[in-house]
């Protein structure tokens, strides 16, 4: 069986709780894999998939830009790397991204995943909730949605599948090796996502 190397992006955000994840989604499928956490060009180059969690995309992005790591992470994920975005690595893989109350905003992007990300879609840290979503798609009907500071995709390209909404906002999507949800799987105790990102992990490595 392969060994897989997969990253969790450790500059901000909620690294530890997606480290905990995904070890417990290798534990559960019973594959063999490290679970590293990564921040420079060259611990990038060697991973097999990896996780950009959530945190403060703006300051992810211009901390990873400094080191080069955002220049390392785009180029594995056009040479086919899964990589997995939540809410604020949503924004990061995306095209294009605004934020509801004051528009534009100047922030590096992977314009990757091409999406329009709208910032805070469902309010300020105040108006955090959560909400049972389907993920239906991926064959996840019920999952524990915690949204954060959450943004919403407001418009998705030709190849981009919607994997689940909410309240007509969508909310999670896939495009290629790329997936990216609104929402904090890491905060939950239900590890289906991080077991569905393993798999496409597994997939992609069988491949090369």
């Amino acid at each position: 069986m392969s060994e897989l190397n997969i990253g969790i992006l450790s500059i901000q955000g909620d690294v530890a709780e997606n480290v905990a994840s995904t070890e417990a989604a290798l534990k559960e499928l019973d594959q063999i894999g490290n679970v590293i956490q990564v921040k420079t060009p060259q611990q990038i180059s060697k991973l097999d998939g990896l996780i950009i969690p959530g945190g403060e995309s703006t300051t992810m992005g211009q901390l990873s830009l400094v080191n080069s790591s955002l220049k390392q992470i785009k180029e594995k994920i056009e040479s086919d790397m899964p990589v997995f975005g939540i809410c604020a690595g949503l924004i990061l893989l995306s095209k294009n991204a605004k934020d509801k109350v004051i528009g534009d905003i100047d922030q590096p992007l992977l314009n990757l995943l091409d999406v329009k990300v709208e910032r805070n879609s469902f309010g300020r840290q105040r108006d955090s909730f959560e909400v049972k979503i389907s993920l239906e798609p991926v064959n996840i009907s019920s999952f524990n949605g915690v949204f954060i500071r959450a943004p919403s995709i407001s418009e998705v390209g030709n190849d981009v599948q919607i994997i689940s909404k909410y309240h007509e906002k969508i909310v999670a999507v896939k495009q290629g090796n790329i997936i990216a949800t609104a929402f904090h799987p890491e905060l939950t105790t239900d590890i289906s996502l991080h077991k569905y990102f393993v798999n496409i992990i597994q997939q992609s490595f069988e491949k090369k």
